[in-house]
């Protein structure tokens, strides 16, 4: 009997002190209540608390929390199923609303990510998911937040973790892939022949004009030397004629220079004569006075020009 009450005394105290004292951790708070009611919200600490009176009604972990959001079915806006799954990262921002505003709060934020999900999916087209999933995840976390403010939980973020498509639509994909990979190889290459034809045609004009521009050149410089043969030609007929005259002014010219006339047409009339089975004389030639006068006539004219033209203006005076 003894023992007996000593060990309902020992029982009795073990469960007087559970009750008496509440240690809280660092990383949660403990919800006091109070005959049922709420009495206040412990922080990390020691608390005493009144046996059969007061009782730690629920404990709320205050660390960022990490839930897993299943895959999914959705369908994107140009009808096609894909499998969408991912991660919701939270935190209890106020134990009493978290402990009161709902009975599982982390149950609430994986269903209302999941009915998030499939009403973003739906607005967007398959490639859109793909492209813009980050501005998904920001809609999400927008919206998961509004709906869970009087939770007491705030929604840090939200990650997509997997977009898959049936596999019909990835073989679609594949081939499409294929395709435009194809697709931009010919035009690659097309553009690779377009621009060589490009340098092609360039060269060639280039050396059409460097040959023009030497053509060009080419002529400037015959024309150069044509006119410089034609000066130096005028130049030594110049000067021989003003030999010419010279030496006819000097004792014994005259007769020099019609001595040589005479030779030179004697000549050149036997090389007629020599080479050609007609021979055509002038009348002239029959007589060799007239020819030796003509000759005379000449040399008076070579050595002085300015005879000529006194005699043309003393006939017209007369």
């Amino acid at each position: 009997m003894l023992w007996t009450t000593i060990l309902v005394i020992i029982v009795l105290s073990y469960f007087v002190l559970t009750r008496l004292f509440q240690i809280v951790e660092m990383r949660e708070e403990v919800i006091q209540e109070r005959l049922g009611k709420y009495k206040k919200t412990l922080k990390p600490g020691f608390h005493f608390l009144i046996p059969f009176v007061d009782r730690p009604a629920y404990s709320q972990e205050m660390r960022e929390q990490v839930l897993d959001v299943p895959s999914q079915t959705c369908i994107t806006k140009d009808n096609i199923e894909v499998s969408v799954d991912g991660l919701v990262y939270l935190k209890v921002m106020n134990s009493h609303k978290a402990s009161y505003g709902i009975s599982d709060y982390q149950a609430a934020a994986v269903n209302l990510a999941q009915t998030t999900m499939r009403s973003e999916i739906g607005k967007m087209t398959l490639d859109d998911t793909f492209s813009e999933r980050e501005k998904m995840n920001e809609n999400i976390v927008r919206e998961i937040d509004k709906a869970a403010d009087p939770w007491g939980i705030k929604v840090m973020r939200y990650e997509i973790k997997n977009i898959r498509p049936s596999g019909e639509i990835v073989d679609t994909m594949e081939r499409q892939m294929e395709a435009e990979r194809a697709k931009r190889a010919e035009i690659t290459n097309s553009e690779g022949h377009r621009q060589a034809r490009i340098y092609e045609s360039e060269g060639e004009q280039q050396s059409q004009v460097l040959i023009s521009e030497a053509q060009r050149q080419r002529r400037i410089n015959e024309a150069k030397g044509r006119a410089k043969e034609i000066e130096l030609v005028a130049n030594a007929t110049a000067k021989g004629l003003r030999r010419v005259a010279e030496a006819i002014d000097k004792p014994g010219g005259e007769l020099a220079v019609k001595t040589k006339l005479v030779e030179q047409y004697i000549k050149q009339f036997g090389n007629i004569i020599q080479n050609s089975n007609v021979s055509v004389l002038p009348t002239e030639t029959a007589n060799l006075k007239t020819f030796f006068e003509g000759v005379s006539t000449i040399s008076d004219h070579t050595k002085n020009p300015s005879a000529k033209r006194t005699r043309t203006s003393n006939k017209g005076e007369q």
